[in-house]
């Protein structure tokens, strides 16, 4: 009797774990901040882009920080080593577009930015640099 009174509660433990699964891959609480030029990037979006899972992506805020955030808000990107991106180009209207960072940094294959997540963090950097240039205004042509 001990032992199938064990099992049941073995069993509704198995079943109540599984029920609390969203079926999706694990993700790890990440949060970080992004520089330029060691002084904090206080514009624009952050994307870790896995190699076979959803995309992480985060708001950068006025202090360079960010959260990671998957499906739900701030729920973190999944482990392993992952590319990343930075979108920092602020509309200016019809005519033109501010960029913070350098343009190089939106695109995986050009941005030589990569993270190893390994679990849960507050302290992820991601260094960027203009490279002797600086925060420029592009302009379009009105048509």
């Amino acid at each position: 009797m001990t032992s199938r009174l064990i099992f049941q509660f073995a069993l509704i433990g198995v079943v109540s774990l599984l029920g609390c699964s969203d079926g999706r891959s694990q993700r790890f609480p990440v949060a970080g901040q992004v520089l330029i030029d060691g002084e904090p990037l206080g514009y624009g979006f952050i994307q870790v882009i896995p190699a076979n899972d959803r995309p992480a992506t985060g708001i950068i805020g006025p202090d360079g920080r960010f959260q990671l955030t998957t499906f739900e808000t701030n729920d973190g990107c999944v482990s392993g080593n992952h590319s990343v991106t930075v979108i920092a180009n602020e509309s200016l209207g019809a005519t033109g577009q501010r960029w913070h960072a350098p343009k190089k940094y939106m695109d995986p294959s050009t941005s030589e930015l990569q993270v190893n997540v390994e679990g849960a963090t507050q302290s992820l950097t991601i260094e960027l640099s203009w490279d002797g240039g600086k925060p420029f205004v592009e302009s379009f042509d009105a048509e």
